[in-house]
């Protein structure tokens, strides 16, 4: 018999500045967002002000209205991040649990966590979160029961004190920088065999993961749901003549994706810092694409992700066919495959720019300068003959000019 699903209301605050139909999308967007979390929608509601009003972020009056309306046992989610002091005001007034997209967000990462890292990274961001809410008798919270924007790994019982909850965060940190310790010298590894990381990045839900299946051949979660990818997968990726790379998948990005969040998922998004190269995948079949890139955007630009970037429009196969051919050079269909060649040429062409291909020569004499070759380039193949060894290898100019005298 199939459980009956909580009801839940959304709650939008549309300022000045803000467009109807942007109001529409962010709704549209946390609807999505709530039923992934195996809730049921009911309704959504939007309160037209300049600014949020600092008890109740709506105003008392409407949301009065909105007790009128909602359901005993309901759960009530507000699309912005509300402060302690509004989330206790809401929730007295509104008789029933008040959370916030952040707490959704959060909640819905607890259930996708998997390794032992994400659930880490989860609790983490839970606690920073929960901690300031932790005032009086906790009313909002209890409210809440141990539903959602309550679970996670390490599910911490409400009426725990701050002390207690400190204590966890400090245990956090320190086995997640061991975390991040373990994959410094993963990635040192890898750096090590002078292979290049291209990492994918882009919006939740734009197709990464089926990219990465697409290009590597390898099995990577896929699912049509927003967060499906919250641990990190490194596989192989063949380019062409020999060539190849590392190609990582890591989290989705999402608007008003909660600091709390970005902080928590430090030593995953590392990955995306270090790579050589970005691969931004966008929903070209999305409404709001242009919406979700800017967003992604924003949040490369606040973990600190400079690298060079080549966009790649996915799904051009939901497009009709005349959109489809207006799409910018690297629309393709990771599903379909189509177009994935023209997409892999331009990721060997960036690479090509920074290294060439070129043969050595070392007798057995010199054998030690061709460690140095392989300890920075990327061989391509080796040959030993009865007076030495031919080493073919992809070397940028450095290496090129120390090992020029053994190149034939």
């Amino acid at each position: 018999m199939e459980m009956q699903k909580q009801k839940a209301y959304l709650v939008a605050l549309q300022q000045g500045y803000q467009r109807d139909w942007e109001v529409e999308e962010n709704l549209k967007e946390l609807a999505e967002l709530s039923e992934d979390a195996g809730l049921e929608v009911v309704d959504t509601f939007v309160q037209k002000r300049n600014n949020p009003e600092p008890g109740t972020f709506i105003g008392k009056g409407k949301a009065l209205e909105l007790a009128e309306i909602v359901e005993d046992d309901s759960i009530v989610i507000f699309d912005d991040e509300l402060t302690p002091a509004q989330q206790g005001n809401l929730s007295d007034l509104l008789d029933t649990a008040v959370i916030d997209r952040t707490q959704l967000i959060l909640d819905i990462f607890a259930q996708r966590a998997q390794s032992n890292e994400g659930k880490i990274q989860v609790e983490l961001a839970q606690l920073n979160y929960l901690l300031p809410r932790l005032t009086g008798k906790g009313k909002a919270l209890s409210r809440l029961g141990g539903g959602i924007g309550t679970r996670g790994p390490g599910e911490t019982k409400l009426e725990t004190d701050r002390r207690r909850i400190r204590k966890r965060i400090s245990d956090l940190k320190s086995d997640l920088e061991k975390v991040r310790q373990t994959r410094g010298l993963q990635r040192q590894g890898r750096e090590s065999t002078q292979v290049a990381v291209v990492a994918l990045v882009g919006y939740t839900n734009a197709g990464k993961s089926t990219l990465l299946r697409a290009l590597t051949g390898t099995d990577a979660y896929i699912a049509d749901q927003l967060f499906a990818t919250l641990d990190p997968a490194i596989r192989r990726c063949d380019l062409q003549e020999g060539r190849w790379v590392y190609l990582s998948d890591t989290v989705g990005f999402i608007r008003k994706l909660p600091h709390t969040l970005v902080a928590a998922f430090q030593a995953t998004l590392e990955e995306v810092v270090h790579a050589d190269l970005l691969l931004h995948v966008i929903d070209a079949s999305h409404p709001q694409s242009l919406e979700q890139k800017e967003a992604v955007e924003e949040v490369l630009k606040e973990i600190g992700a400079t690298q060079p970037i080549i966009s790649v429009y996915n799904k051009i196969d939901l497009l009709p066919h005349e959109v489809a051919a207006k799409q910018p050079n690297l629309g393709i269909s990771a599903r379909t495959g189509q177009n994935l060649e023209m997409l892999v040429d331009s990721v060997g062409r960036f690479f090509a720019g920074k290294y060439s291909k070129r043969s050595y020569f070392f007798p057995f004499a010199k054998l030690g300068e061709a460690n140095e070759l392989r300890e920075n380039s990327q061989v391509l193949s080796e040959k030993f003959t009865p007076h030495g060894v031919f080493i073919e290898a992809e070397v940028d100019e450095k290496i090129a000019g120390l090992l020029r005298s053994f190149e034939k």
